[in-house]
């Protein structure tokens, strides 16, 4: 909907006044939490503020499903099995348009509205950048007034808990739910069945047609809870539907009779586990089997929901690629292509090619990986058992496909082979990106190199074939969380200089290039930047005890601990930092912390071994005194949402070092970017669109290049490198003889033994000298204040181009054909 302006305000809509907020927060205080405002908890002020928020969306939650109702636009169904929220009461009082209206009317009553919203809970439902990029794009779909709706699954416990514990990553489940939920509305009569196991009967129909039954399934009730998702003033609030798993019935009779109650409740357990946790430890066949079902029940509820609004208003599917378009954010949903050929020709009576035909227009794939090895696949014996009416329908949609690659490359049987849906060997398993790209209309990468390497690299068999097929669309994050929401201070001083409407037309940031070098202005955006730190530091004393010198220099890099992300990079130089440090007593050294953040995955040995190694080089630099005023490392615990948007606005430097040809995209360099930080980094992902935009001059660029990592792949030998390198040789040998675990001198050995002997796949070493000399001309410039807050000035200036709202526009208009 390009115009959402006629949801803008309404008679019967609940004022957004500080008087109406008081109100209705003293009301839910009494009769929703049952108290009186005297004996209040902070927990009762939290959620009585959030359903005085939620009651406001409500009104134009219904107004928007009532509007597109009646005029049916397309929808967009986004389908993701990770949404990374965040806290929602201040984010969405500030879509509302009454944040500081909310803030007054609290404060009338006593208490101050961040007070109550340091109760929210971070909904831990997603693991990373692909769970904060579909939420950004929620944000962006409420926003341009696109009839989009998010799917996912409402997992119990959500991503771990991370613990740090002498050092090490230790997990613990994430009970998001324990105090309820206050923004989700059940909707028990959103509810589908959702099928497992069983067997296929084939016969001729009584029209001479071949029928398929699937028949002896086991069934598990996918029940909806909805979130109402705000747009930014405008009165459009779109939903965010996650699927709960329910039994079909509460226990078996049958056992209870016996006076086995522990197996009649057996079975309902196990079923409900499908939605309990995020992202189970596929490393057990358990966990496979647990995450193939996870995926397919996100799928089968989200079209038979889908499927159902279609038929309320329409009399078949045979023009349901008119009225909805299906996103797969990644591989993780690639099963629908398979649900819905099953949907429509075993339940509505569509001929193959029919279904074929629409399936085809209805769904868009999203890749974020470049590796191949990092691309899903299912065992076929697995999903025979779990899944075999739709092996039966992936096996079809192969045969017909390679016979279109037989026929437009005659002879060609290993390229046939590379693209089949289907990979032979010891084990056959299914290329779940491959049923993706065939079932799809577009498939697109989120950078410009991103998209040219799925293009000219992993998919480039498909790309040769379907070249009209693969899109680009950069990624992007929404200022209104990323800004406006974690930098209010900055905010308001961008506002103050150019207005508001950045707020929903980000290109319009260009507007500050003028003041980049007006010192008045200048001395403003330091003194945000301290404040910022300030507030940063008092939030690291209070909830983790950890100290940071406000006045230091604070590098930050804060995402998912991954041997490509090369934390570990950035720990060599930190080592080698130090042991410079106690070599010279420092000199004219910059003083600076860098800060640390992330988990790493459970059962991913090498990742939790460099959390440890950190933890363990942060405990030696922090407690020397000789270096401590000029030195600090800090790995802040359990990062998540909250974090960042405390840690972002504090930072200086942004490091954004993966291995060139390695991230897809990143939105973290995005995030810090607009909030002033430079960004050291390689020349990956969306590094380089942001190297494009701000100029060369404002980041700090180092080492090899996609195009050189993959020609030095096949001889690249580390130890040349180890042995010419005084600095580098010396911050290893370091690590490996215990410097910094002195209790047990080998505990990091194996990490070093991966650099050397295990041939250094990362290309750590390789960039390690370029990195370091990035290092010092980053320190030589912020000891020119104007000039690095130039610099930063023209960083936000230049941002308006990876704002979400214009890679929104870009899907709407290349890929989902709908107006925004």
């Amino acid at each position: 909907m390009t115009d959402p302006t006629p949801d803008a305000a309404h008679a019967d809509d609940l004022p957004l006044t500080a008087e109406s907020m008081r109100k209705s927060f003293l009301k839910h205080v009494r009769h929703t939490q049952g108290k009186d405002p005297s004996v209040a908890t902070q927990l009762d002020h939290f959620m009585a503020a959030a359903h005085a928020a939620r009651d406001r969306m409500s009104d134009r939650w219904t107004r928007t499903s009532l509007r597109y109702a009646r005029e049916q636009p397309k929808r967009v169904y986004y389908l993701s099995m990770e949404f990374l929220l965040g806290r929602l009461l201040e984010d969405g009082l500030l879509n509302l348009g009454c944040l500081e209206a909310a803030e007054e009317g609290m404060l009338e009553t006593g208490v101050a509205l961040s007070d109550a919203a340091d109760q929210e809970h971070d909904a831990g439902l997603g693991n990373g950048g692909l769970g904060r990029l579909a939420a950004c794009f929620l944000d962006s779909m409420a926003t341009l007034g696109i009839a989009g709706i998010g799917y996912g699954i409402r997992y119990e416990y959500g991503i771990f808990l991370q613990d740090i514990v002498r050092g090490e990553q230790f997990e613990r489940p994430d009970p998001w739910l324990r105090y309820g939920n206050p923004w989700e509305f059940e909707r028990p009569e959103r509810r589908y069945a959702v099928h497992f196991g069983g067997r296929v009967i084939q016969y001729t129909g009584s029209r001479g047609r071949r029928v398929h039954e699937w028949v002896d399934t086991h069934q598990v009730l996918a029940v909806a809870y909805d979130t109402p998702v705000p747009g930014f003033e405008n009165g459009v609030v779109n939903t965010l539907r996650l699927w709960s798993a329910k039994a079909t019935r509460a226990f078996d009779i049958s056992y209870f009779n016996q006076g086995d109650y522990i197996k009649a409740v057996e079975d309902k357990a196990a079923t409900e586990t499908i939605s309990r946790v995020l992202y189970p430890n596929d490393a057990q066949l358990a966990g496979k089997e647990l995450r193939l079902k996870q995926e397919y029940f996100l799928v089968s509820a989200t079209l038979q929901d889908a499927v159902a609004r279609h038929l309320t208003r329409h009399e078949d599917l045979t023009d349901f690629h008119r009225f909805a378009i299906f996103q797969l954010n990644d591989t993780h949903p690639a099963l629908a292509v398979a649900e819905l050929m099953r949907l429509m020709v075993d339940r509505h009576g569509l001929s193959w090619d029919q279904a074929w035909e629409v399936t085809r227009q209805c769904f868009a794939y999203t890749n974020h990986t470049i590796m191949p090895e990092a691309l899903e696949r299912w065992p076929v014996w697995l999903m025979e058992r779990l899944l075999p009416r739709h092996l039966q329908i992936i096996y079809e949609i192969n045969a017909r496909f390679l016979e279109q690659v037989r026929r437009a490359f005659p002879g060609d049987e290993a390229r046939a082979q590379r693209m089949s849906l289907i990979e032979e060997g010891h084990e056959k398993q299914v290329r779940m990106a491959h049923l993706a790209i065939v079932g799809s209309h577009k498939v697109n990468g989120v950078s410009a190199l991103h998209s040219r390497l799925i293009r000219e690299a992993l998919f480039r068999d498909f790309a040769e074939l379907l070249p009209d097929k693969f899109v680009n669309q950069t990624n992007g994050v929404t200022p209104r969380r990323w800004l406006m929401k974690c930098n209010p201070e900055l905010a308001r001083l961008i506002t103050r200089h150019i207005g508001r409407g950045w707020a929903t037309d980000l290109d319009q940031l260009t507007r500050l290039e003028p003041f980049a070098d007006d010192p008045a202005f200048q001395a403003e955006w330091r003194g945000i930047k301290q404040r910022n730190k300030e507030r940063f530091a008092r939030w690291l004393r209070r909830a983790h005890g950890l100290e940071l010198d406000p006045t230091h220099l604070v590098d930050s890099q804060v995402k998912r601990i991954h041997e490509y992300k090369r934390q570990l990079l950035n720990v060599l130089h930190v080592v080698s930092l130090y042991q410079r440090l106690r070599r010279s007593r420092g000199g004219d050294t910059v003083p600076r912390t860098f800060v640390f953040g992330g988990k790493a995955a459970p059962g991913y040995a090498m990742a939790k071994r460099i959390v440890h190694l950190i933890n363990a080089v942060a405990t030696k630099v922090n407690a020397d005194e000789s270096t401590r005023h000029l030195l600090r490392v800090l790995f802040v615990p359990n990062y998540s949402v909250t974090a960042a948007e405390l840690i972002i606005p504090a930072s200086d430097v942004s490091e954004q070092i993966s291995t060139a040809g390695m991230e897809a995209s990143g939105t973290g360099n995005m995030k810090f970017a607009l909030n002033g930080a430079l960004t050291i980094g390689t020349l990956d992902g969306a590094n380089i669109e942001i190297k494009d935009a701000v100029g060369d001059e404002n980041i700090f660029i180092f080492g090899l290049t996609a195009e050189e990592v993959e020609a030095r792949r096949h001889d690249y030998d580390p130890y040349p490198i180890y042995h010419a390198d005084p600095e580098l040789r010396a911050a290893l040998d370091a690590i490996s003889g215990g410097l910094f675990s002195p209790e047990d001198p080998g505990c990091f050995r194996p990490i070093v033994d991966a650099l050397l002997a295990g041939g250094d796949r990362y290309f750590t070493l390789a960039d390690f000298r370029s990195y370091t000399r990035a290092h010092g001309v980053l320190e030589q410039t912020y000891l020119e204040p104007a000039v690095w807050t130039r610099r930063s000035i023209v960083n936000v200036a230049r941002m308006g181009y990876f704002s979400s709202d214009r890679t929104l526009r870009g899907y709407a208009r290349d890929i989902w054909g709908v107006p925004a």
